[in-house]
């Protein structure tokens, strides 16, 4: 597989099924599924788009193997989440290209940040944001994740003219 042989795609109820299936291994793996992850996995439409976010798909030869979410959390940002590449993919630039559709879609709509939460042991997940210019901030007290350990942020320059 080369980078340019994956397509990022955004948000089709056709994919919803692998945007849950994509996260619910890796989240299985190394935690347990809490509550929020639930609502937000099988019920994507309702606490993702329709609020004003984005779900962005890696496509390779018409299967979705990565898939991150933008949730809006207020009118100035995003809260990256829920972002997975399948096993066999990890490593080989797709989280990159799935940050970089994130970053394009909050420039393109006017954002000044994105936030994410994440767990220190994802150490390559951490070595990426960090590569993108994340910085690390204070938790969040009201953090619906109990697995959350570290919390990151980017700024987002306006558009250039």
């Amino acid at each position: 597989m080369a980078a340019d042989d994956i397509k990022i795609v955004g948000f089709d109820a056709a994919y919803a099924d692998a945007f849950a299936k994509l996260n619910y291994e890796w989240i299985e793996k190394s935690y347990a599924i809490e509550p929020h992850d639930r609502e937000i996995l099988d019920h994507p439409v309702e606490h993702i788009i329709e609020p004003g976010g984005e779900i962005f798909f890696a496509m390779l030869d018409n299967e979705a193997v990565g898939t991150v979410a933008l949730i809006e959390s207020s009118a100035n940002a995003f809260e990256l989440a829920k972002m997975a590449v399948t096993p066999g993919l990890q490593g080989r630039g797709v989280g990159k290209q799935l940050m970089q559709a994130c970053i394009d879609h909050a420039r393109k709509t006017g954002k000044s940040e994105i936030i994410l939460e994440s767990n220190t042991k994802q150490e390559a997940a951490i070595h990426m944001y960090r590569a993108f210019d994340f910085e690390e901030t204070e938790l969040d007290p009201r953090s619906q994740y109990s697995r959350a350990n570290i919390r990151m942020r980017l700024a987002i320059q306006p558009p250039s003219v």
